[in-house]
């Protein structure tokens, strides 16, 4: 097989997957690599897994199956979190070359030289998750509109359900100068919105470097990263991609809703609406402390877009239990959830708590919250149609149009007639339709229609 010089990318999972993605492409190209779509022939493919769900391994065997119907003879590399947690699983998937775990993806070129000389065979590069205590810089690039940028990497946090801090190893951050660097790098690129990503970015500040088998106090805080980065001039707009709740302090919340930059919207997982549950998940709040930060945002912000995490069927959850998360969440001013369906894991906590939820029962109490969380955001939607917000251009599948997000993330679609992609602009919010995407024109072409869409999904 000759040298290979095209090399292909796939990725599952979360922003700061993307953000990894970005740097391993980068690094390809470097050495003269052509990167091509996923969906074309390639000698290398590349799948950079997650592991939240069941799924997510599932979803990495039909992604090895389909680049192998692509290019029958391509090598093909596992790494992300699934190839930390289960190497040997992947090893085992027909036509996988090469796995990668969390201490040696950003070396995937050294690992993946002795295939380019024609040696067989899998190999399989994956260390204890002990050896993952570095910080490696990673943004996305290439959406000249957002990039996600990686401030942070690993958990300290031990909830019963999660395997990331095996996947992951500890929390650990990048410094604040270099990132600053980084913002303004992508700035220089055209980029007009960073999505700051890790995690557990509210986190921020531990760093890499180990004494007397301790690390130091944390150089910098949250607080200090988003001041920062407030400072970058050439970025109009920064998000939080997802903060926990106990690290959401009233001083990250009074700044952004002082900053010209840092956007109206805030993601924070709870997971369960129960303290029981909580408690079983070793979370670090309650549902009170999670309470008083909704209402502190939307006192500071009551134009801010609030997401939450939610998981069902977590072991030992009663209907009792459910309903009374249903209802904390049906009072909470928030605007959209995400919802999980609780899923095994091996080797964590929660695999032994007594209660298991039967699947179908799980998947019952997933179909109710999206329900509630679609009636949260047509409400949430519905609260600002005839108001005028700033937002920015991007391709819209429909043709005709360009689509975009507002400050406070809402979805719009505008006719591009004299816009472009990647242009910042006031726009007004004239209707929603039955996708809950908000039909928008500029300001000086004001319309009156207000459909109440809550009415019909209700």
């Amino acid at each position: 097989m000759a040298t290979p010089r095209t090399v292909a990318f796939h990725t599952l999972g979360c922003k700061l997957n993307y953000s990894e993605t970005s740097t391993l492409s980068r690094l390809f190209e470097k050495e003269g690599y052509h990167i091509s779509d996923f969906t074309s022939s390639a000698d290398i493919y590349v799948i950079n897994t997650c592991s939240v769900t069941d799924f997510a391994d599932q979803k990495c065997r039909q992604i090895v199956r389909q680049a192998l119907r692509r290019n029958a003879q391509a090598r093909v590399v596992v790494t992300g979190c699934y190839a930390q947690l289960k190497p040997q699983e992947i090893a085992n998937i027909p036509g996988v070359d090469l796995v990668l775990g969390a201490a040696e993806k950003f070396r995937i070129l050294e690992y993946l030289e002795p295939f380019l000389l024609g040696e067989a065979g899998v190999r399989i590069h994956a260390g204890e998750i002990q050896e993952a205590n570095t910080f490696t810089s990673s943004f996305s690039f290439g959406d000249r509109t957002r990039s996600f940028l990686k401030v942070q990497d690993g958990c300290d946090y031990k909830c019963t359900f999660c395997t990331i801090p095996l996947a992951r190893g500890a929390s650990r951050s990048d410094k604040v100068d270099h990132i600053v660097r980084n913002a303004q790098t992508l700035a220089e690129s055209g980029v007009k919105e960073i999505v700051l990503t890790g995690v557990n970015i509210g986190d921020f500040g531990n760093g890499t470097a180990v004494i007397e088998g301790q690390r130091p106090k944390k150089e910098a805080l949250f607080i200090d990263l988003i001041k920062a980065l407030d400072k970058v001039q050439d970025i109009p707009r920064f998000r939080i991609s997802s903060i926990e709740p106990n690290l959401c302090t009233h001083e990250i919340l009074e700044f952004i809703a002082g900053s010209e930059r840092f956007m109206p919207h805030l993601h924070m997982p709870l997971q369960s609406g129960n303290n029981n549950q909580l408690r079983a998940m070793r979370r670090r709040y309650t549902r009170e402390l999670y309470t008083e930060r909704v209402h502190w945002i939307k006192s500071l912000m009551p134009h801010a877009c609030i997401g939450v995490d939610v998981i069902v069927g977590f072991p030992g959850e009663s209907d009792v239990d459910f309903r009374d998360t249903v209802r904390f969440l049906e009072e909470l001013p928030v605007s959209y959830l995400h919802v999980f369906t609780y899923s095994e894991r091996p080797n964590t906590p929660a695999i032994d708590i007594e209660g298991t939820v039967p699947m179908p029962l799980r998947k019952e109490r997933n179909a109710i919250l999206r329900f509630l969380s679609e009636k949260k955001k047509a409400a949430f939607y519905n609260e600002h149609i005839g108001q005028t917000r700033p937002g920015l251009l991007e391709q819209d599948k429909q043709p005709g149009y360009l689509g975009g997000y507002t400050d406070n993330y809402i979805q719009f679609r505008l006719p591009d007639h004299a816009v472009n992609v990647n242009e910042l602009l006031d726009v007004e919010l004239v209707s929603m339709n039955e996708d809950l995407i908000c039909t928008a024109s500029k300001p000086f072409a004001r319309k009156k229609t207000s459909p109440d869409l809550l009415q019909s999904i209700t």
